[in-house]
């Protein structure tokens, strides 16, 4: 008698609500300033810890890619969880920088990247019929944490201290993601769709690790993934100081605009992801580009509350979106026998913006006495880079697939 199949949704339910626990991490710049009023840190110095925690997440992905691949996701989520949940614990008996950068940026990094590498894996395998708008959720997840934790943790860290939310909350995300993990499990076969194959060749069918990697194709996507992805953290990196330093927001309605920020984050990642589905994906990223760009720009100038709020929403649905496609882009093009390790590697793009983003912010900021515009034309400039890039792979990728529709 056959096993009968869980429920898919609830796997994905499972996994979007762990990932919204992981995302906590984007509500770092509510943490920030606080910080740094206790302890005198730099703001270079501080924000490394956000740069360090997002920068082990790849590394960890890669490093338990394999395990989930062939072990399955469960035991992977549970630990990941497990140790996420303790280094934010332990971030709250902080006295030093190397403290922080151990318990928050390196405990923090790996824990979310192992949980996070299967919750978004694992539906990608469910929804063969729906990636985008599967990987677009649970990504959507991962970029709902500061909606709800950024209010959250400035309303404790009023009440009660820094240090002491950072124990609250600490516990609180590993009771929810050890109990969410109990349904994290992958399917036991999951067919690839005809659309998958039609977009990729019969490799999609899956592309090992290695076999990914000496492919051309990898490199310029994951360069666009990069490219994609500075915008994004280099605002929610720095986007509490930005608020109250640039516009003169209160440190109150600043984690408002972090919020804000996220949940325009969190809709990218839903709405890019489904019309990916629709318009394809290399169009979507195109468009993506080009507002993350514009907004970029805009930025530079926004001296009231509305410009602000405009521009930095602009290039958070981008972000999101980004973050939502690329899960999807990965099983398209090398399939999902290999996903966890395959996304795991790709993910390094998102580990290497989140040091280049919220860097050049910092040092921009640092050598101008204050001012972030020079980081954001930079990053405007980029984005040119990204749409050119694309344009270039989509033009590629049509030439190669006419030259396959002739020979058959």
């Amino acid at each position: 008698m056959m096993k009968k199949e869980p429920n898919r949704w609830l796997i994905l339910i499972a996994c979007v609500l762990i990932n919204l626990c992981l995302g906590a991490g984007y509500a770092w710049s509510v943490f920030q300033k606080p910080l740094i009023d206790i302890f005198g840190w730099s703001t270079a110095e501080a924000s490394l810890a956000f740069t360090l925690s997002f920068g082990m997440v790849p590394l960890a992905m890669i490093a338990c890619g394999k395990i989930q691949d062939t072990r399955g996701p469960k035991l992977v989520t549970l630990a990941g969880g497990i140790i996420f949940g303790l280094g934010m614990f332990l971030t709250g008996f902080t006295q030093s920088l190397t403290t922080l950068y151990l318990t928050y940026g390196v405990m923090g990094g790996i824990g979310i990247g192992m949980a996070y590498g299967c919750t978004v894996a694992t539906p990608v395998k469910w929804f063969p019929d729906q990636r985008g708008l599967a990987g677009g959720l649970t990504a959507a997840g991962f970029g709902s944490g500061a909606i709800v934790f950024a209010p959250l943790a400035s309303f404790l860290i009023e009440k009660s201290g820094v240090l002491t939310t950072f124990r609250t909350l600490g516990i609180f995300y590993l009771v929810v993601i050890v109990l969410c993990s109990l349904l994290v499990t992958a399917p036991q076969r999951a067919p690839e769709t005809a659309a998958a194959v039609t977009a990729a060749g019969p490799a999609a069918e899956g592309h090992t690790t290695g076999e990914m990697l000496r492919t051309g194709k990898f490199y310029i996507l994951w360069l666009m993934y990069i490219i994609g992805c500075v915008s994004g953290l280099m605002i929610i990196g720095h986007a509490s100081p930005i608020a109250q330093e640039q516009i003169g927001l209160s440190p109150a309605v600043a984690a408002i605009s972090v919020s804000i920020i996220g949940l325009a984050n969190t809709l990218g990642r839903i709405v890019w992801g489904a019309v990916s589905d629709r318009i394809g994906r290399y169009e979507a990223l195109v468009m993506m580009f080009i507002v993350a760009g514009i907004c970029m720009f805009l930025l530079q100038t926004a001296s009231g509350f509305g410009m602000f709020i405009i521009a930095v929403c602009g290039v958070a649905l981008s972000f999101g979106g980004f973050m939502g496609i690329f899960p999807s882009i990965t099983a398209d093009n090398f399939g999902t026998k290999s996903m966890g390790t395959n996304y795991g590697v790709m993910f390094t793009a998102f580990g290497l913006a989140a040091i280049i983003g919220p860097q050049i912010a910092a040092a921009v900021k640092q050598a101008s006495g204050g001012a972030y515009g020079q980081a954001f034309l930079i990053a405007a400039g980029m984005s040119i880079i990204g749409v050119l890039l694309t344009l270039y792979t989509y033009m590629k990728l049509k030439k190669t697939k006419n030259l396959v529709t002739k020979q058959a």
